[in-house]
């Protein structure tokens, strides 16, 4: 199974952000896995973002629940977020991870005019 994340790269202040995470290999509906996604700002730590379990339900960190959402394509096997009303404080780079076991290899988002 693999993970491939994919975005613009750059972003404006008060855009709208999305991200893809493509899965390959295995399918996005298999019982028992989530789908997570976790983003990392320069210089600092993994911060979760949200998750969306092979049911479709999702949760949300509180801090982000205003501005995120994550849906799927279960007919193209991919997960999307996005985050509205982004700033700078949203630059990192951001991973999709299948229940913290699978990662892909991150795609760098950098939020400037």
């Amino acid at each position: 199974v693999q993970l491939q994340e994919s975005g613009p790269g750059l972003v404006k202040p008060s855009q709208t952000l999305s991200l893809t995470c493509t899965v390959s290999g295995g399918s996005i509906t298999t019982n028992s896995y989530s789908w997570r996604w976790i983003r990392q700002p320069p210089g600092k730590g993994l911060e979760f973002i949200g998750y969306m379990a092979s049911s479709g339900s999702t949760f949300y960190s509180p801090s982000l629940k205003s501005r995120i959402s994550i849906s799927r394509d279960t007919s193209k096997n991919l997960l999307t977020l996005q985050l509205s009303s982004v700033t700078p404080e949203d630059t990192a780079v951001y991973y999709c991870t299948r229940n913290f076991t699978l990662w892909g290899q991150g795609t760098q988002v950098t939020v400037s005019s």
